[in-house]
């Protein structure tokens, strides 16, 4: 007999409520759950993927071991021993030989985020390298210098504000990123029937500048001096609201930008300098929010940027004020969670990054791997990860996992990264265990606590993410994991959040507890500082705009490569999906009609884009979307490697953009610099 489940899809950032209707362990449907106070009956095509993942005859059940050029079949037992003892003969000649590499999933298992530290414990290394460092790091630092912790992430409040500005972000094909907002659309459109206004700055015409009111472009790299001469701008005219008393060093900001000629910093961003001072004016004159995301954050400032979005915010009297740029007060706090993080405790072993909240950076992996001597990588553990596609020039990093000791994959496909391993350890299936969106409901558009127990009961003989971590963990330690099971952290988190909630009532409303709009007035007493102030003048920040060279003239010729991403994708992992690969080629390098006239590129044609690392063909898609000067390719493709198991993939596999992209980072963050790459395009 069928019966219909309320979730949470949990696959992207918007934790849409779903129904999800079953018979036995088919699944008949998936669609949008009106009830859910967030999502709002909303879905995306990824919410259907669920199914797909879940019944996909390619997703691993069993734990599998490299045996020559074969793979066999093994029990966890065996699995967990054998990578145990292995472990400990690695450590033994060398303590610091082992490396850990968490994965963008990560976020959206609260599972594996309470219990990921256990096999870094047992492990006793430092050597670890996340998604974080080709993604949001510049924002986690920002954070962390002005609000006091890495996770304290500001949004805007999208559901009572009259202007938002979106710079290198796309709600439309990511449902917010760093910003849980599902239904971007009816959301924006709610805003505009009441007077307001959306403005997108993108060197691309994206999915989102289409609904705009108003789309600017702007050269890649060049966010930097575009936040500066808006800043000045801001900081020129009185703010919507008074900027509050505890916030101190805006003078000392204003006296740095002094050197900085708006008018070069225009023609530097590619944005006319007119356009600047009305962006100014909408900020200062009402409800507003300037919102950043990965193409702000992917770029060698990128940490200023982040820094810079904030204080144009605070400036504009925009913080913590309704409709503006707030804190959500959620009903567990990852605050409360994580700790603030850090800076500079620990150094690579090869190029010196410092490391940032724990972490070095993904791009550094590569030459940990191949460089000798004492501390050189030997033994890698990667947790649904995917670097190979996802991290800069991922061609040199899959020859360095060819030549490690030991690699251990917790991943359900055997996939670009995974083939390398020695063990693919495969957790549960998506619909077969509970979520709680731990990191992504604090920065949700509305305050909401909602719990998903499984749909589909475990089969027989597999393992929870969780439990796996744990199982390593006790295998490489001999000692076992004394912790709360995720469901009983959980609930001692959410008694001790602010609503004093019980995993019980929460369980109770499957489609979701309404806690209200976003909470503002929270500030100073929900800051982190020391002493519950934000400082502007961050000293490192301020030693950076010190010392950013300020451009003499606009830059002209040659092309600038940017990323991109569609609603039907989500980075790697859903390339098997067969209902969501489907439909017209996704993996083409978008390119403006004049950059494809001058180089004789026809749409349609195939083309070779050339780096300094490497060269990739592909399909020209020749779109007046594009900014002259600038190409655009999807990052998550390029599935055709050898030993990949994924048959859908590797019907469209697509080539991967990060085996042209360099290993450059920004220094403040550790975070890779894969926007405005300078590239040549011909044809092939």
């Amino acid at each position: 007999m069928a019966q219909v489940h309320r979730r949470t899809c949990h696959i992207c950032e918007a934790n849409c409520g779903v129904l999800v209707e079953v018979e036995g362990r088919k699944v008949l449907s998936i669609r949008g759950d009106p009830d859910n106070p967030l999502s709002r009956g909303h879905i995306c095509p990824k919410g259907t993927a669920l199914q797909d993942l879940q019944e996909d005859p390619d997703r691993l059940r069993k734990p599998l071991k490299r045996v020559g050029e074969t793979w066999q079949e093994i029990s966890f037992a065996q699995a967990f021993a054998e990578i145990g003892d292995k472990t400990r003969a690695i450590l033994a000649r060398d303590a610091q030989s082992a490396a850990v590499y968490i994965g963008n999933p990560n976020a959206h298992s609260y599972g594996n985020a309470l219990n990921a530290d256990h096999l870094t414990k047992a492990l006793r290394t430092r050597n670890k390298f996340s998604a974080s460092t080709v993604d949001q790091m510049p924002h986690q630092v920002a954070n962390l210098r002005l609000w006091g912790h890495g996770t304290m992430f500001p949004i805007p409040d999208v559901d009572r504000m009259q202007t938002l500005i979106i710079l290198g972000g796309n709600p439309m094909a990511s449902n917010g990123s760093l910003w849980t907002v599902p239904d971007f659309r009816g959301r924006v459109n709610e805003m505009k029937a009441r007077g307001g206004q959306l403005i997108v700055i993108d060197p691309r015409r994206t999915e989102t500048a289409k609904i705009a009111d108003k789309h600017l472009f702007i050269r890649p790299g060049g966010d930097v001096f575009a936040l500066i001469a808006l800043l000045k701008a801001v900081l020129a005219r009185k703010p919507w609201q008074p900027t509050q008393g505890f916030i101190t060093g805006m003078d000392a900001v204003e006296a740095a930008l002094a050197r900085f000629d708006a008018e070069i910093c225009a023609k530097a961003c590619g944005i006319e300098g007119s356009e600047i001072d009305a962006l100014a004016d909408a900020l200062t004159s009402g409800p507003a929010a300037l919102y950043g995301r990965m193409g702000v954050a992917t770029q060698v400032h990128g940490t200023l940027n982040a820094w810079l979005i904030s204080l144009i915010n605070i400036a504009a009297g925009q913080l913590d004020r309704e409709g503006g740029w707030v804190f959500g007060r959620p009903a567990v706090d990852t605050v409360n969670v994580l700790p603030p993080g850090s800076i500079g405790k620990f150094a690579s072993r090869v190029s010196g990054h410092r490391s940032v909240l724990g972490e070095l950076p993904a791009a550094a992996m590569a030459e940990e791997i191949e460089t000798p001597g004492p501390g050189q990588i030997r033994a890698l553990f990667v947790v649904a990860g995917n670097p190979v596609l996802s991290t800069p020039n991922g061609t040199r990093l899959a020859k360095a996992l060819d030549g490690l000791d030991l690699m251990v994959s917790i991943d359900i496909y055997r996939n670009a990264t995974s083939t390398h391993a020695h063990y693919i350890l495969p957790p549960t299936g998506p619909l077969e265990r509970d979520h709680y969106g731990l990191f992504l409901l604090p920065m949700a558009a509305r305050t909401v606590a909602v719990y998903s127990p499984p749909t589909l009961p475990q089969e027989e003989g597999t393992l929870h993410d969780w439990e796996i971590l744990r199982g390593l963990a006790h295998a490489i330690s001999g000692e076992a994991v004394q912790a709360p099971t995720p469901r009983e952290a959980l609930d001692g988190l959410l008694r001790a959040g602010p609503y004093g909630l019980t995993l019980e009532q929460v369980e109770a409303q499957p489609s979701g507890i309404d806690l209200g709009p976003l909470t503002v007035g929270q500030l100073p007493e929900r800051l982190c500082t020391p002493d519950k102030t934000v400082a502007c003048d961050v000293e490192e920040f301020m030693q950076a705009l010190e010392a950013l060279t300020l451009p003499e003239e606009a830059p002209v010729g040659g092309l600038r490569l940017i990323g991109r991403r569609h609603l039907r994708t989500n980075n790697s992992w859903l390339a098997n999906s067969k209902r969501l690969i489907k439909g017209p080629d996704r993996c083409t390098v978008m390119i403006h009609p004049d950059d494809a006239i001058g180089r004789g590129i026809a749409d349609g044609a195939t083309v070779t884009v050339r780096t300094a690392t490497g060269s990739i063909a592909l399909c020209a898609e020749v779109t007046d979307d594009m900014m002259p000067g600038t190409v655009s390719i999807p990052h998550g493709w390029g599935h055709n490697r050898p030993g990949v198991a994924m048959s859908n993939a590797l019907g469209r596999p697509g080539v991967s953009v990060n085996d042209i992209t360099l290993n450059a980072v920004d220094p403040l963050s550790g975070n890779a610099a894969l926007s405005g790459i300078a590239v040549e395009v011909e044809a092939a």
